[in-house]
């Protein structure tokens, strides 16, 4: 038996996660997830990949905000779920372009501070559709400001499995899941096809492959060589890691942990 045990949403994209108990699922993910993200002077998108620093900025859910925090200093900021800014642009995120608005100056200037480097914060609007690359994906399909698929899954007897080899065990963060559950085998969720969890339904259609941000602590921003290195000597195919299981949206709904995932 398969149990939802962790639910987490990821507001801006590359910034900290918030765990939650329950998440209404959208036709592009779980409600809030990955509709803001960060882009530099080029409107090109910004991750951990290139500014690790973004992992100390952690992130808060209230009624009609967010709060953004730097866990170093205590610096915070209040972006409100609804924005005002009228003004919109055109910003690239690996191969796709989307249409994005902009939130707001004082956002800009906060981020440009905290993460020492002039940028800009953008939300993604309902009439801009981003759709999942062929042929994992159809014309019904769209996403966030994801990587490039609605849900990420990953069993926590992965994580186990995982901490058993290495020295010094990580936590579920490294990866950036939406749905953890516990139950079956390490990597289950590799021959997940399609399953619900309430009234929502997935579908599982790509393993996830990994990339240097599972290196970089998410509470001190610092990198190492772990757990890639280790994840290389077990699954490691094509010249890629692979760590989850994207998942595409068949039904939309409302998620809570405790809930079972019917296969």
């Amino acid at each position: 038996m398969y149990t939802v045990s962790q639910l987490y949403i990821y507001p801006i994209k590359s910034l900290g996660g918030i765990a939650v108990n329950e998440a209404k699922i959208t036709d592009r993910g779980l409600e809030f997830d990955r509709r803001w993200m960060l882009v530099d002077n080029n409107y090109q998108f910004l991750t951990q990949r290139k500014n690790a620093t973004m992992a100390l900025l952690s992130m808060e859910l209230h009624h009609d905000h967010f709060i953004v925090r730097h866990k170093m200093i205590e610096e915070t900021l209040k972006i409100p779920f609804i924005t005002s800014n009228p003004k919109t642009a055109i910003a690239t995120i690996w191969d796709d372009e989307c249409l994005v608005r902009f939130v707001s100056n004082e956002a800009d200037e906060w981020f440009s501070t905290m993460l020492s480097m002039q940028c800009r914060l953008v939300y993604m609007p309902n009439q801009s559709k981003r759709q999942i690359e062929e042929p994992f994906g159809n014309d019904q399909n769209i996403t966030s400001l994801s990587d490039g698929y609605p849900v990420l899954i990953i069993g926590q007897s992965s994580l186990d499995e995982l901490n058993n080899r290495l020295a010094e065990p990580i936590t579920i963060d490294r990866f950036r899941p939406n749905i953890v559950f516990t139950g079956g085998n390490p990597h289950a969720e590799d021959d997940f096809t399609n399953f619900t969890i309430n009234d929502a339904s997935f579908r599982g259609v790509k393993a996830s492959s990994r990339c240097n941000v599972i290196t970089i602590d998410q509470q001190t921003g610092i990198a190492t060589a772990e757990p890639l290195t280790t994840l290389a000597t077990y699954r490691k195919q094509h010249n890629k890691v692979y760590f989850g299981q994207n998942l595409l949206i068949g039904t939309k709904g409302t998620i809570a942990a405790g809930q079972r995932i019917e296969m």
